[in-house]
């Protein structure tokens, strides 16, 4: 583990200046803060450190650096033959990298095993460290001879010049002998040639090191697999693993290993015989040439007998014909390894293995791993145990081994339960025929109607029916007695669970519905299948007081001809309500229409108005005032089988709060309004998200969930940030509304209140919000003049003006000045009065005018959406392609087009001085008449002429209308 050791109190880095070089804190200067804290008492050396440390300005350059190692940190310090070259381990490690939450070095390699080397002339360090194969690490002094040494990496090989095996293998060549030479340098020389190949070294194993009992020996510490850097030793693998010890005939001439065909570990000797000995992977086969299964149960042929040579033979061959597939294997299996139960008649009806069967050889814990424990097996017995081969042979069912019944003394063959003999497998069918004996219904044509459901499940457990006890059921019942609820608490079968030997279940605490069976004799399979065409079956229980049975079941969806998710939104009906029944089939008419999890987007919940909290005032709209809150429990994704309840996302997320003002007691009218334009299915970025609806505990108004914007209206957000705007965000920002807006009307539906007011400015998208709120809440169209409209004047299309209905067309209208907006940064009409003289004008063919110049294919696209007649209006569809080419195929010749028209106008607008358009940092002023209105209201317009264009509407193309006809501004 990297660590940091501590000599003194470092300097924050906070107060470390810059490095002149890399303009931050780097290394260099994090060496430099600490140089008044240590000394190696010579100035020649202090400066060859620190300059070493000065130029480690990089991570990758800290191993250049050398450092001052007092001698106190280093440990089992020794000389070799010669007296000169020391061997040390040093304690603290060598510096890895700067910590900066410790502000000290990080160390890597504590009690690293290092070389002390004299140096020999302090004025000319650097060539005494240049000579060096091994990597020096820094200097230190000897406290008794006052000698300065290199400390020097040990670990570099003189043959492959890095950290190789051999490196470790050769520093620990003074710690062990065999007590024979020729031994100690022939284990020695297998360990130097092996640099990358541990698998080919031998070592010496001390005998206490070996657990030897009669028939086995096992080798406690395992055979060594890798250097293990971290905690500089050797790791090793398959502790307490089975050996092979053979003679050494001549250890002077150590030749045996080549004919050895098990692996050789290395060579011990017996202390009493003092005969040495290899040790050799007992493990593998001489019949495949490695580690089988073969050899690990013959391995274990002494520990066990049946007592009957004959069996014990059968079985052994049984596993040494098993090399690779255990399945083949057969075991001797001890008879209090069953739990067996018997019935009232000391008949055998049950019987559990305990241990369960033989998966594969675990080689870390040197053992057999097993599944399938407590698993049911078959007993029989074994007849003629000379002819065990015959009698196994003629078993379907697949056979685990032999066992004896120590009361009878008879042998006997233990064999799968589970194969089934219809299919030939362990079938669904079999484990449902294994828990016959379990549970009774108390009515044999019941019980025979269930089982037989459960023998037809061979592969599709959704076909069989089960035995529900009633109380297993938690029934909630009216004031009538009449059960109006009911959970299953168990929940349905959905799969056999071999590790526990037991059906996996899922849907716990479900909600179910209770049938009664007036006729339980009449129980046919047709009688069923007329039952599953509308609901899934899931089982039959028995009311204990009316002992009246009864069918468990579940609604099934006709469309899906499943348990959908409608059916779990109208199974929660009960749970809620507004408090109004329009607002109620509102929501529930969105759910039952959520069939996939797909169609959830589009679900609108019941929210109860304590689920949100920090509830703030944004702004006042048409109909009502804005809040933002946090919702504490976010909205649905999906069903959460496991807790049978709606999985939700995003949980205390910001929204949006609308609230509809006099809505306590909405209209159906209203609601089917609002409905229409939710029941489409819109499933788009560029639609706001509308979550569902709650209610104002002290206005009483109903208020809309909705997708908060950060950036609020893209009118806010203009006046905030036009100036930062470039064209191409605003044709970015055009196309996600045209985008929102195709989307809607080929779902054939209309908005019908578009302006910008309604268009949200999320930080990644713009959205068009608020779809089907053009009147407010209370409004009823008997009590309202035909001519009478809701809506903003500037984006209402003129032919609407006149009392005609909405159309796609009239969208395209409010679009056309959505655009102008965009490109110019100012409000439609904002300098004049929003009253009946300028609906009079506009349908005359009065339209906004730009102050600045446009590109001609801009304004032209404009007054094709702003044109009096509806079908010369181009579709959604056509304008987003063109939005597109325009955004995204640069060498399209319109977009070569567009952008050369950008080009001149901008020059045009920057050396003008005519634009009414004054900006304020990022974002844009402007004045607004006092009677310009931009939130939806009540407009009545009486007299208007039939809309037209200007005269000159199509004639020039530098802005919408002539100057001549904005004269009449």
């Amino acid at each position: 583990m990297s660590t940091v050791i501590k000599d003194k109190e470092p300097i924050k880095s906070s107060h470390v200046e810059k490095c002149e070089k890399c303009n931050y804190t780097c290394n260099a200067k994090h060496f430099q803060q600490n140089f008044e804290n240590w000394t190696s008492g010579n100035n020649d050396i202090n400066e060859f450190i620190q300059h070493t440390q000065l130029m480690a300005h990089k991570d990758n350059e800290i191993s250049n650096a050398l450092e001052w190692i007092p001698y106190n940190r280093l440990d089992d310090i020794t000389k070799n033959k010669l007296g000169k070259v020391y061997k040390a381990n040093w304690i603290d490690g060598k510096i890895s990298c700067w910590d900066d939450k410790n502000q000290n070095w990080t160390r890597e390699g504590h009690n690293m095993l290092i070389y002390l080397k004299n140096l020999n002339n302090l004025k000319n360090i650097t060539i005494e460290l240049t000579n060096e194969i091994n990597k020096p690490n820094g200097i230190t002094r000897d406290s008794e001879t006052k000698h300065y040494m290199m400390v020097l990496d040990s670990n570099k090989c003189e043959k492959c010049n890095c950290a190789c095996y051999a490196i470790h293998f050769q520093q620990n060549f003074e710690n062990w002998t065999s007590g024979n030479d020729d031994i100690d340098k022939f284990i020695q020389d297998t360990q130097l040639f092996s640099a990358k190949d541990v698998n080919e070294v031998l070592e010496w194993i001390p005998y206490d090191r070996l657990h030897i009992t009669k028939d086995r020996v096992n080798w406690i510490d395992g055979n060594i697999s890798y250097w293990d850097d971290k905690n500089q030793c050797w790791k090793r693998e398959g502790c307490n693993m089975l050996v092979y010890l053979k003679n050494l005939n001549d250890p002077k001439n150590i030749t045996e290993f080549n004919d050895e065909i098990r692996k050789p570990y290395g060579i011990t000797q017996d202390p009493e015989t003092k005969h040495y000995m290899m040790v050799l992977d007992s493990n593998k086969c001489k019949k495949c040439n490695y580690a089988c299964y073969a050899i690990h149960f013959q391995q274990n042929f002494k520990n066990w007998t049946s007592g009957d040579d004959d069996s014990d033979k059968f079985i052994q061959d049984a596993q040494l014909f098993s090399a690779n597939d255990v399945n083949k294997a057969l075991e001797w299996i001890p008879y209090d390894r069953l739990h067996i139960t018997k019935d009232e008649f000391g008949k055998v009806h049950k019987v559990n293995w305990i241990d369960g069967n033989i998966s594969y050889w675990d080689d870390k814990n040197q053992n057999w791993k097993r599944e399938g424990h407590n698993r049911l097996v078959n007993l029989k017995r074994v007849n003629d145990l000379k002819n065990i081969a015959e009698e196994f042979e003629n078993e379907i069912n697949q056979p685990y081994g032999i066992t004896r019944d120590p009361e009878t003394k008879h042998y006997m063959m233990v064999l799968d339960s589970n194969k089934c003999k219809k299919c030939n497998c362990a079938c669904y069918a079999i484990h449902f025929q294994q828990n016959f004996k379990n549970w009774t219904s108390g009515n044999d044509d019941i019980d025979k109607f269930i089982q037989d459901a459960q023998l037809l499940s061979v592969r599709d457990v959704n076909e069989a029916l089960e035995w529900i006890p009633y109380e297993r059921l938690h029934i909630t019942k009216d004031e009538f007695g009449k059960a109006y609820r009911v959970i299953w608490i168990d929940g349905n079968i959905n799969n056999w669970d071999d590790k526990n030997q037991n059906w996996e279940r899922k849907g716990h605490n479900m909600f179910v519905n209770l049938k009664s069976l007036n006729n339980s004799g009449n129980l046919t399979l047709e009688f069923t299948n007329k039952i599953k065409m509308e609901y899934r079956i899931y089982g039959i229980t028995r009311d204990p007081e009316t002992t009246s049975y009864m069918m468990v079941l579940n609604n099934i969806c006709e469309k899906c001809n499943d348990i959908c998710n409608t059916i779990h939104f109208q199974q929660k009906f009960l749970d809620w309500t507004s408090g109004n029944n329009n607002v109620d089939k509102f929501i529930q008419d969105t759910q039952l229409l959520a069939h996939d999890d797909d169609d959830i987007k589009n679900v609108l919940e019941w929210i109860p108005y304590d689920r949100f909290y920090n509830i703030e005032y944004i702004a006042k709209g048409g109909f009502g005032k804005i809040y933002k809150a946090n919702w504490i429990d976010g909205y649905m994704s999906n069903w959460n089988i496991k807790d049978q309840n709606w999985k939700r996302y995003n949980q205390n997320m910001i929204i949006a709060l609308k609230s509809l003002d006099n809505s306590k007691n909405v209209t159906l009218e209203f609601m089917n309004e609002i409905a229409s334009h939710n029941k489409g299915g819109i499933n788009t970025n560029y639609i706001a998200e509308f979550y569902g609806v709650t209610q104002d505990p002290e206005t009483k108004n109903y208020m809309m969930v909705l997708n908060y914007a950060e950036n609020g209206s893209l009118r806010n957000y203009l006046d905030k940030e036009y100036s930062k705007l470039n064209w191409s965000k605003k044709i970015d920002y055009l196309r996600d509304i045209i985008l929102g807006l195709k989307c809607i009307h080929e779902k054939e539906l209309i908005h019908r209140d578009l302006h910008i007011g309604n268009i949200l400015k999320f930080k990644y998208k713009t959205a068009i919000a608020d779809m089907g709120l053009c009147k407010p809440a209370n409004y009823n169209e008997l009590e309202n003049a035909k001519n009478n409209i809701y809506g903003v004047l500037p984006y209402i299309a003129p032919e609407v003006l006149r009392g005609q209905n909405y159309t796609k067309a009239s969208d395209i209208y409010s679009f056309g000045i959505i655009i102008y907006e965009v490109i110019s940064g100012l409000p439609p009409y904002h300098n004049l009065e929003h009253d009946n003289n300028l609906a009079l004008k506009i349908c005359q063919g009065l339209r906004p005018w730009f102050n600045i110049k446009v590109p001609q294919l801009i304004v032209s696209l404009i007054k094709e959406c702003l044109d009096a007649v509806p079908s010369n209006r181009p579709k959604a569809e056509k304008i987003n392609d063109i939005l597109y080419i325009w955004q995204y195929e640069p060498n399209k010749e319109q977009t070569v087009k567009l952008r050369a028209q950008i080009k001149e106008t901008d020059e045009k607008n920057n050396n003008s001085s005519n634009s009414s358009i004054i900006s304020t940092n990022s974002g844009i002023s402007y004045n607004t008449h006092s009677e310009a209105i931009y939130t939806s209201r009540l407009l009545n317009f009486n007299n208007l002429s039939e809309p037209k264009n200007s005269d000159d509407y199509y004639e020039q193309n530098d802005n919408i209308i002539s100057k001549e006809f904005s004269g009449i501004i």
